[in-house]
């Protein structure tokens, strides 16, 4: 079976960095992904889908270091749905990207379209998440 997903998109805010007890860091952000399409009016219409992504360990810092919002990323993972009881007791479900690979797209300059991205082979991150440990809920970073 296979649980693989690839998104480009823009960030929609600096990552959150926390450190679980044991000292491993987790990164948190969203991340915009956006279709244009015309509708049926011939109006052109976009649409926003907004993904909860998460990097561990040496992506974590990366993210931490490098990542700002509004920059254009290229991330590679798998989709991960789980619940967790809140502050208040309420159980909460919530579907994130556990990103195993990052790759830093590059700025947009004036005049240049979004459908043509630069990218630098060199900001190109990768982490093994495979047997990555669920979160406890005491352990949630977020």
């Amino acid at each position: 079976m296979i649980n693989k997903v690839i998104l480009v998109g823009n960030v929609g805010k600096d990552p959150e960095i926390r450190h679980i007890p044991n000292g491993t860091a987790v990164a948190q952000f969203s991340l915009a992904t956006s279709e244009t399409y015309k509708d049926k009016n011939g109006a052109k219409t976009t649409q926003t889908e907004w993904h909860n992504i998460v990097l561990w360990r040496g992506l974590a810092e990366v993210a931490e270091k490098y990542v700002k919002k509004g920059d254009a990323l290229y991330i590679e993972g798998k989709i991960r749905s789980r619940s967790y009881d809140d502050k208040e007791g309420n159980k909460r479900y919530t579907t994130e990207i556990i990103g195993d690979t990052m790759q830093m797209l590059g700025r947009k300059q004036s005049g240049e379209s979004s459908s043509t991205p630069t990218t630098n082979p060199q900001e190109n991150y990768t982490e093994n998440t495979a047997n990555e440990p669920p979160l406890a809920p005491d352990d949630l970073p977020f």
